[in-house]
Order: structure tokens, then sequence, then C-alpha cells
């Protein structure tokens, strides 16, 4: 079992937590909030699976307070829009320096392009993709601020990501919990399961945006 996290995912703090390393991924990608979450949620699957099994005869022992999923989800994807929309300010003040580091990420350079059309084209999935993605949230919420896009444009869709990231995240942890255990073997799944949507969305966001084609006269 998760005993060796019991004293963190058991504790009130683990929402302070995660709150954090979510809000500040998207300047340090390499921060485990993802794990963080799943953990979380695996912890609360554990509390509802293990409470009525029998071990040796004795009720299995899970932490008196679990994560709650709701504020869970709401903590994790509150995290992400607020440290999505700090990027984005600072990016969007940043004038000349950052136009500059922009000019010299080949990256940055192809995601400010990819997101300028999507969101001129009256769509911000690139955005919800992008939260998927490895680096991706840093990205998109840096073009973003770089190339001056509107907060009316850019806010909702970081909402949608943030909700859409939380939720599936937490799924995972859970019922990865409910169907393979509250044990590493399940948290493990679920973090793949994790990292390969991560990937599928940097897949998608490295295939080239199609032009439209010419108009004939």
């Amino acid at each position: 079992m998760l005993e060796s996290l019991g004293f963190l995912t058991g504790s009130p703090w683990i929402y302070a937590i995660i709150g954090l390393s979510v809000l500040l991924d998207v300047f340090l990608p390499v921060l485990p909030s993802g794990v963080l979450v799943i953990a979380a949620a695996t912890a609360a699957a554990a509390a509802g699976s293990t409470t009525a099994t029998k071990v040796a005869g004795a009720a299995e022992k899970v932490p008196h307070e679990v994560p709650s999923l709701l504020i869970l989800i709401l903590c994790a994807a509150t995290a992400s829009v607020v440290g999505d929309l700090v990027a984005y300010r600072l990016a969007r003040r940043g004038g000349d320096r950052f136009d500059r580091a922009i000019a010299k990420s080949r990256r940055l350079t192809k995601a400010q392009a990819k997101l300028g059309t999507a969101l001129n084209r009256g769509g911000g999935a690139l955005v919800v993709i992008a939260r998927f993605a490895p680096a991706g949230r840093s990205l998109v919420s840096l073009a973003a601020g770089t190339a001056h896009r509107k907060v009316k444009e850019f806010l909702p869709w970081s909402a949608l990501a943030g909700v859409a990231w939380a939720g599936y995240s937490v799924g995972l942890g859970y019922f990865g919990g409910q169907w393979l255990g509250a044990s590493w073997v399940g948290a493990a799944i679920s973090v793949l399961a994790l990292f390969g949507a991560g990937a599928l969305a940097a897949f998608v966001m490295r295939r080239p945006t199609r032009q439209p084609a010419p108009e004939t006269v």
C-alpha cells in the first residue's frame, strides 16, 4: 500500500502542497504535480476500497483523513489557471526581452504562431491539449503573453484546460486505485497513463499547422 505517503496524503496540507506544485510547474515543469494529484486520489480510493477488507483477520489500516476528490480537482484546476495567468502576465509585460527570448527559441516561436492561428479561428483547443504535454503549458502561456493576446481569448481556454487536466489526473488515481488496487502498481500504471496522454499531446502540438488553400479566381 501507499503507506509511506500516508502521512502526506492523509493531511490537509496535501491541498496546499498540490496547489503550490501545480502553480509553480508552469515555470518548473520538472515538478511532479501530476504524480502528487494521482497519489492523493489513490489514497482516496484506498479508503473506499479497503475499509471493509480484512487481512489476516484484521481490518486493513487506512488513513483516518483522506483527500476529497472534489477539493482536489478544484485545488489543482485553480492553481493551474493562476499559474497560467502569472506566466501570461509576465510575458505580456516583458516587452522586448521576452520577444527576443521567443525569437531565439524555435519551440516558442512555433507555439506562438500555432496559438495565434487557433485563437484567431475562434478555437483554443491547443491551450487544452498543451496542458497535458510536457512543458506545453509553459510554452502556450508565455506565447500568449508575448503575442499580446487578450485575456478574454486566453482565460476561458486556460480554465477549461485546468479542469480537464485536474479531472483526468484525479480520475486516473481514483479509478486506478479502485480497479488495480491502492498499491504502487496501480499508482504507477495511472502515472504511465498520464505520461501517455502527455506524449500524445506533444505529438499533436508538433504537427505542422495546415495552411489554408489559396483562393482561385
